[in-house]
């Protein structure tokens, strides 16, 4: 996480000091100029490129996780080894990576996004707050790495109090990425379940262990294209409500549990210091398995959903679905989704925290 540049208070005494007192309003305003504009500017580049690289690496090795997850929320296996078995026998190797090229682009853009958009709404709602509840009510959440007096006094109260801050913050960030990872998630479930509908349109049932005769894949581009042809530009939009609420609250939670745990564990920490790398990689696992816990049946609904609209030509009516919560077909897939999203958030978090220190 990006933390505050020198303000011009804490710069004055030395400039002060080191100058005669009729350049005083001068040296100061230089001296803001000088480190300000720059820090402002590095914070920036450096969340962007952290993020865009942990982003390219993270992806890559979870995507297999990720397409043994959404093939079976959508199709029937006796089980995840059954899953990978068949995956393995009728597509080989390619086929846990078939679709890797959509997130590899729209994750590490989304990641860029998320992160910057997030950082800005933390500092909003943390001045709308103490503007509301009294200067000083929320200390700023830049994270743990640099602790104020205040966060050391009463380290629970001003988490409890942050907690909000941190919620709506990743709320908000969630809701405005939906808008651009909409298109790419779609086509992704399109490329990753492609010869699944084959295979089970030529079984004339939804189950995925029937083979079929051989099937050219179309790849990502293509799929994008296809979609766009059939449906039309909203068309890449399918499911969107569901996608909005699953990105929405997965965010909240994602950024509110990966900030309270790096603050948690550096609050307790006898040595003090900033947090090591086995804190931020079990903070970052614990953000991504949480969120993932609590929202998994909601993307299941969501890859039913989709499911259904690319199985029927467009303009069909689909079949309106209940929410079954306690469903046990809402949870397949569960174990392995969460092995992927331990993987994913300990890697890019990890990484992330790594380069920015590093730039």
């Amino acid at each position: 996480m990006a933390t505050s540049s020198p303000s011009e208070e804490q710069l004055s005494p030395n400039v002060q000091s080191s100058r005669p007192e009729i350049n005083t309003t001068f040296t100061i305003t230089a001296a803001s100029s000088e480190h300000e504009l720059p820090s402002t500017w590095q914070r920036e580049y450096n969340t962007a490129v952290s993020a865009g690289l942990s982003s390219l690496v993270s992806t890559f090795v979870g995507f297999p996780f990720d397409s043994i997850k959404t093939r079976m929320q959508a199709y029937r296996f006796q089980s995840v080894l059954d899953c990978v078995m068949v995956t393995k026998k009728t597509e080989g190797i390619n086929g846990f990576f078939r679709g890797v090229g959509a997130p590899m682009i729209s994750v590490t853009i989304v990641r860029t996004l998320s992160f910057s958009i997030y950082a800005q709404c933390r500092a909003t709602y943390t001045d709308a707050l103490n503007r509301l509840l009294g200067e000083g009510y929320v200390v700023d959440p830049s994270g743990p790495v640099l602790l104020t007096p205040e966060q050391k006094a009463t380290p629970g109260p001003n988490l409890l109090r942050a907690l909000p801050v941190y919620f709506m913050s990743g709320f908000t960030a969630g809701g405005f990425i939906a808008l651009f990872s909409c298109p790419f998630e779609f086509t992704k479930l399109s490329t990753q379940i492609e010869l699944l509908m084959a295979r089970a349109t030529h079984a004339a049932l939804l189950d995925a262990s029937h083979t079929a005769p051989k099937y050219e894949p179309k790849g990502t581009l293509e799929s994008f294209k296809d979609i766009i042809r059939k449906r039309g530009i909203l068309g890449l939009y399918s499911g969107f409500r569901y996608h909005f609420a699953r990105d929405a609250l997965g965010t909240s939670l994602y950024f509110s549990v990966y900030e309270s745990s790096k603050q948690l564990f550096s609050m307790y920490n006898p040595n003090g210091g900033p947090p090591g790398p086995l804190v931020i990689a079990i903070s970052g696992g614990l953000c991504g398995i949480f969120s993932w816990a609590v929202l998994f049946p909601l993307d299941t609904m969501k890859s039913i959903v989709q499911r259904d609209i690319l199985t029927r030509p467009p303009g069909t009516p689909i079949k309106k679905r209940p929410f079954q919560l306690f469903n046990p077909r809402m949870y397949r897939g569960l174990g392995v989704s969460i092995a992927r999203t331990g993987l994913v958030n300990m890697t890019f978090f990890s990484i992330y925290e790594q380069l920015y220190k590093k730039l």
